[in-house]
């Protein structure tokens, strides 16, 4: 009798638990989408990791770039799919602290902080602290610039829709955990659209002419958790493999 009660009364409160989950969703997908004061829609706020289109909470960085979605290598990329072989300097780059590059990065299974006002848009991920500072006014990207690991961004609106461009990126970081290379032509075209106060819509288009031989497009949607903050995230506190790779 006792062993029913309990599970009795764990059962109840499972059920208390999802519908107060249930109606907390419910207010913020009824609340308004904030606008800042000069009109445009305000994307500030501490959002959860991406989730499937279905609604399911899905590993992105890890499992986005499926076969099903890929865009077929053009010929002579596949030398540069590289597969992880227990030697750090093939293996993913975040396996020993190196960037985890973009969009790769963002999609990880962290939370990530957006804060805006009218002239930028500040975009923190939790994970390895990514941060980008993407202008707003609709410049063209800065030339001269070294490829980087996370591009240059720059954005401009479409009605309510923030369309960012990235471009300038280097060769040294995958797609995805697989290995799915990129080259210096790679660009990355994210359109945020927050339709609502508790939800933000991603959609993201992948082209990359030297090595794919179609654009890759998916889309996301990211929760926003208020009240929430980021923490502190450094792979290089604790790494180990860097000073038992052979750099001779």
């Amino acid at each position: 009798m006792i062993k029913r009660g309990v599970s009795s009364f764990l059962a109840l409160a499972l059920v208390a638990v999802w519908a107060m989950t249930l109606s907390g969703l419910h207010a913020q997908s009824s609340k308004a989408m904030p606008r800042a004061a000069d009109g445009k829609p305000d994307f500030s706020g501490v959002y959860e990791w991406p989730k499937a289109a279905s609604g399911e909470r899905c590993k992105c960085s890890a499992t986005i770039f499926d076969r099903n979605r890929f865009a077929p290598l053009k010929p002579g990329g596949e030398p540069f799919f590289e597969k992880p072989n227990g030697d750090p300097r093939h293996d993913e780059p975040r396996n020993f602290c190196m960037p985890a590059g973009f969009p790769s990065g963002m999609l990880s299974a962290n939370a990530v902080q957006f804060v805006q006002n009218k002239n930028y848009l500040v975009i923190v991920h939790e994970f390895q602290r990514m941060t980008r500072i993407i202008p707003l006014d609709g410049r063209p990207h800065r030339k001269g610039l070294e490829p980087m690991y996370y591009g240059d961004s720059v954005g401009h609106w479409e009605g309510d829709t923030l369309v960012v461009d990235s471009a300038g990126f280097n060769d040294k970081v995958w797609l995805d955990v697989f290995g799915h290379p990129v080259s210096e032509s790679l660009r990355i075209q994210e359109r945020f659209h927050r339709r609502d106060f508790g939800h933000m819509d991603l959609q993201i288009t992948i082209t990359d002419p030297k090595m794919y031989s179609k654009p890759i497009a998916f889309k996301v949607t990211e929760l926003l958790m208020p009240d929430s903050d980021i923490f502190e995230y450094f792979c290089n506190e604790n790494e180990k493999d860097r000073s038992h790779i052979d750099t001779k």
